[in-house]
């Protein structure tokens, strides 16, 4: 949006220690077989707009006051600064975790989907670290995909497959979707374990442990780890109770000029790439705003859809509001229809272009 407002008029400077980026969505399609990890990778070097310039740099501090940004490879100082630095997994807040099998990782889809391959009988455990935690949307996916991928390999009937979430209901937000889902679980034989946290996992006996005691055997064990902010905010002395706080209608911290979008954020919406997306937007509105002298617009709606899979490949949608209701979130839902995939690959097909040229 900045280099489409002003070209070379200004300069953007965007910071990743990584090469590459990929939709979150896309680790289950590298679990289940359907792509690789290479053809879901979209590389920065493709990334190409007037004004802008990418550096691959580990940020070792922020300076939030002086607007200041030191990296393995140098100082970089800002008139505006986006905090985006997301969460990280946090495997040593659950026992056992840093050893057990995770799919939330690209390398964990990938060693899961080998591991599935010789796969035939037993118990599938999938089970979550604790709230917040990413997409919350995505064990349920990964449980209804698994039911038809043990379908399709023609051993459901010789596994059991269980989830386990620390929520009440698997979409909060949205009574009628949490039903469709839990009616899915109940067609499949599917257990659901309602508002429990995996407390520890013990990767040698194949045993995890939720939150009242209660043991779980498994077999195979898909594990969703607990995250947090990164450690150099925290140290930048940026966070409050774990996460950067920031006005959820603008996104500007209580730092003149800084702004924090996305998972390392606390923006008043799940930490998920769609509402990421939503509040980048904002920021991207309120500094075109600025920089023209303009006043600054109120544009973070806290709105967002969420594409569900359902299995058989059909796909539903979610369309939830954080702000709007003075009562609470609120969701819409969308049955789960054939039509519905192509919504969601246009989605990531849209961006690609936008952002990539892909």
């Amino acid at each position: 949006m900045l280099s489409e407002a002003f070209g070379d008029d200004i300069e953007v400077t965007l910071i990743d220690k990584g090469d590459a980026f990929y939709f979150g969505f896309s680790k289950l399609d590298v679990m289940f077989g359907r792509t690789t990890r290479d053809g879901v990778l979209l590389p920065y070097k493709k990334f190409l707009k007037f004004g802008v310039r990418f550096l691959q740099e580990t940020i070792s501090s922020i300076d939030s006051i002086a607007k200041r940004v030191t990296t393995n490879r140098g100082t970089h100082k800002a008139d505006f600064l986006v905090i985006a630095l997301g969460a990280d997994y946090d495997f040593a807040a659950t026992p056992g975790m840093a050893d057990a099998t995770e799919f939330y990782t690209l390398a964990g889809a990938v060693r899961l989907g080998e591991m599935l391959k010789t796969f035939t009988k037993g118990h599938v455990l999938i089970a979550v670290g604790g709230a917040p935690f990413k997409c919350p949307p995505a064990p349920s996916e990964a449980t209804l995909m698994m039911h038809d991928h043990l379908t399709a390999r023609g051993i459901r009937s010789a596994c059991e497959i269980t989830l386990i979430l620390p929520l009440e209901t698997p979409v909060p937000p949205s009574p009628e979707t949490s039903r469709a889902l839990l009616a899915a679980f109940a067609e499949r034989n599917i257990t659901f374990v309602a508002d429990r946290e995996l407390k520890s996992v013990d990767t040698q006996r194949r045993v995890a442990t939720i939150e009242d005691g209660c043991e779980f055997s498994y077999d195979l064990f898909l594990g969703v780890p607990a995250i947090r902010a990164p450690k150099i905010l925290e140290e930048s002395g940026m966070t409050e109770n774990g996460y950067v706080p920031v006005k959820p209608k603008t996104l500007e911290t209580r730092f003149p000029d800084v702004y924090a979008v996305g998972d390392c954020a606390k923006q008043g919406t799940p930490k998920a790439g769609v509402f990421a997306e939503g509040a980048a937007r904002a920021v991207a509105a309120a500094l075109i705003a600025r920089l023209r002298n303009h006043e600054a617009p109120v544009t973070h709606r806290g709105t967002g859809s969420c594409y569900i899979e359902f299995g058989a490949g059909r796909i539903g949608r979610v369309d939830v509001d954080f702000f709007s209701n003075p009562d609470g979130p609120t969701g819409t839902y969308y049955e789960p229809s054939i039509s519905l995939r192509a919504d969601k690959e246009h989605f990531g097909s849209s961006r690609r272009a936008r952002w990539f040229g892909m």
